[in-house]
């Protein structure tokens, strides 16, 4: 009868461990993904960057802006953010500040230097087009880990690199996509691939990050992001350039007052 028992015993401990090992859900092998991506990106205090962004139209056409990037990493909530506009001259000075949240939606205002004006985007309208690019005002902000629900789907590959696919549905009701599907490198999860849907469920457009440098010897930065819109057969470029971190930004470099004196 003792020895049993022991036999029991021996099985309930390997089924607990396989349990331990094995019996995670999707949506929490999900999650873990996303932190240790979010983790290992983490730190950077600041940087900033340049930017040239291409619009391509569906006939062919192009406008290029060259734009600079500012971020300041966020305690206790979402990062900051501030995009400025320097050419072409019509638009010269128009800016965009983004304060990211958690859980709900972000916080957004557009300077229009020509009339002197800064607009508070509405939550309606940020899922038009930024300078009428591919990126919608929503797109434009920090990817906190609280803003969205995450569910493992696969293992795949984007030019024979593995990749740990995730779909991640917001959290607030009020977003303008039902769910993104995101790629995440296997060796150092940064993300290679972010497919976005529409509230009908409908593949809107996908975002592929490409030509990856290392800054820091810790941070990794795509210096080119392709936006694709599967619907109006349209493409936004952003090359990135001349990135600088830790160079000390503070809450005071993203106020209102801001917006409108440094542009």
């Amino acid at each position: 009868m003792k020895l049993f028992s022991i036999g029991i015993s021996i099985i309930i401990i390997l089924f607990g461990c396989n349990t331990i090992l094995f019996g995670q859900t999707q949506e929490e092998k999900g999650l873990k993904i996303v932190k240790k991506a979010d983790r290992l990106d983490s730190g950077f205090g600041s940087y900033s960057c340049k930017m040239e962004m291409s619009v391509k139209s569906e006939q062919g056409g192009e406008i290029v802006h060259h734009m600079r990037f500012k971020v300041k990493e966020g305690k206790g909530d979402g990062d900051k953010s501030l995009i400025v506009v320097d050419e072409p001259g019509n638009v010269e000075g128009t800016a965009l500040m983004t304060f990211t949240h958690k859980t709900r939606l972000d916080d957004q205002w557009l300077f229009l230097k020509a009339i002197q004006r800064v607009k508070k985007i509405g939550y309606s309208n940020m899922m038009n087009g930024f300078m009428e690019s591919e990126f919608a005002y929503a797109d434009l902000g920090s990817n906190e880990v609280e803003k969205y629900r995450y569910t493992y789907i696969r293992q795949d590959t984007i030019q024979t690199v593995k990749m740990l696919v995730v779909e991640r549905h917001p959290v607030d009701p009020k977003s303008g996509y039902s769910k993104q599907v995101v790629w995440y490198n296997k060796i150092n999860y940064r993300i290679e691939q972010i497919e976005y849907y529409d509230k009908k469920r409908i593949k809107l457009k996908t975002l592929k990050y490409s030509d990856y440098n290392q800054h820091s010897g810790v941070y990794w930065r795509a210096h080119l992001m392709v936006l694709e819109n599967h619907q109006t057969n349209t493409t936004t470029k952003i090359k990135s350039s001349d990135y600088k971190f830790k160079i000390g930004l503070i809450d005071s470099d993203f106020t209102e007052k801001a917006l409108t004196q440094r542009n």
